[in-house]
């Protein structure tokens, strides 16, 4: 006999302000206490849930090593003071993880193997950077056939903006726009309801007493948002990644730190503790593209989460798509004809920062909270991913 599918539901999504790396806020801000800020503010989200009936917890994260090694996602658990009942396993999709642990914790309630779940993505920059800090690269990766997975992300984005003919200036002009949406978003208060505040404490020595001074600051803005960016400062700017190219720093997504989580649940359990749904995880989709062109990756994870969700992409409200560069985003939106009002309405990461591994989860909760502030029934969370994928995670409001 087939067993139906059930439905999982959002119960709480929040994020922590994001931080630029690798000299920002958070730089001396541990990322497992980022991810255990985040997690211990979505379970008090929901005071009628019983922390015991959590049965894992998934985290993102593209470079789990060093001070996010060592299974971050359990030792979060324990840290944030949580029954240890509760399971935790680390993931890695690189930009798509933190979307990836969203959908796999829906899977397992979708299946009927769980009813509460976590589902989070943290990353630092700042202490681990791109690459980690050790690279190794299979020497296979250097063949002719397969010269594509060693190229840059910028180099990608270099081949996607030739391909697609977008020029210098529209990329400039779209890093103009995802900062002044992301600046306008801020002033009217727009991330409030997904915002996490995070308490930085800084230990300064006095050299006059001999003492550490203890200072203490709460932060819950994200640190990236220019309000001076403009098209004659960016047309400053040299091409990073190629001689006679037009991705530059100014049109790039930046190195960030931030984590982000949310909480699952099955109908039972919100019938059961009468908990109010945020929004219903409807359906994800990963696909593959050649890896010289990754940043295009969601033109083909689009279409096929929609159709996955018995839905037309005209019926999305509401795109996060996250910003790696300017020249991918434009590309994605122009080859699927994507309604650029509805792309990142309150910025994207050249603004506000893309901490890898955590963008996924962080995006998750501006989308599901977004739906809910502006009565809008479908929101999507799609990025292009490292060698040549595309993921697309669509969220229903209930």
């Amino acid at each position: 006999m087939t067993k139906q599918l059930q439905e999982a539901y959002v119960v709480a999504a929040t994020r922590t302000p994001i931080g630029k790396a690798p000299r920002g806020m958070f730089k001396n801000v541990r990322p497992d206490d980022l991810l255990v800020r985040a997690i211990q503010s979505a379970i008090a989200q929901v005071p009628g849930l019983d922390p015991k009936l959590i049965e894992d917890a998934i985290v993102g994260c593209s470079f789990p090593e060093a001070e996010q090694g060592l299974n971050m996602a359990r030792n979060a658990i324990l840290l944030a003071g949580l029954p240890n009942t509760i399971g935790g396993v680390t993931i890695n999709r690189y930009c798509a993880s933190g979307i990836t642990a969203v959908a796999m914790a829906a899977d397992r309630i979708k299946v009927g193997q769980a009813d509460v779940m976590i589902a989070a993505g943290a990353e630092s920059m700042s202490m681990v950077p791109m690459m980690g800090h050790h690279p190794s690269i299979n020497m296979n990766t250097f063949k002719d056939e397969n010269i594509g997975m060693a190229y840059g992300m910028g180099l990608t984005a270099e081949k996607v903006a030739q391909q697609w003919k977008v020029s210098r200036e529209a990329q400039d002009q779209f890093a103009v726009e995802s900062h002044r949406r992301a600046i306008a978003a801020q002033q009217a208060g727009e991330f409030n309801d997904e915002m996490t505040s995070v308490e930085i404490i800084e230990r300064i020595p006095n050299l006059a007493t001999g003492q550490i001074d203890i200072k203490t600051r709460t932060v819950n803005m994200d640190e990236g948002a220019r309000p001076d960016t403009s098209m004659e400062g960016l047309a400053r700017l040299k091409p990073v990644f190629a001689a006679k190219g037009s991705v530059t720093a100014g049109n790039s997504s930046q190195t960030s730190d931030g984590a982000g989580a949310l909480i699952l649940v099955s109908e039972r359990i919100l019938k059961q503790f009468n908990l109010t749904p945020l929004a219903k995880f409807s359906s994800f989709a990963v696909r593959g593209v050649p890896p010289e062109i990754m940043g295009i990756g969601p033109k083909e994870a689009i279409p096929a989460a929609c159709r996955a969700a018995g839905i037309t992409q005209d019926q999305i409200d509401w795109f996060e798509l996250n910003e790696a560069f300017a020249a991918q985003s434009l590309a994605v939106v122009q080859d699927l004809g994507l309604d650029p009002s509805k792309v990142n309405p309150m910025g994207g990461a050249i603004a506000l920062g893309h901490p890898l591994g955590a963008t996924g989860a962080i995006r998750s909760a501006t989308v599901i909270h977004a739906l809910r502030r502006k009565n809008l029934k479908y929101g999507m969370v799609t990025m292009c991913v490292g060698t040549g994928m595309g993921a697309a995670g669509i969220f229903e409001r209930v």
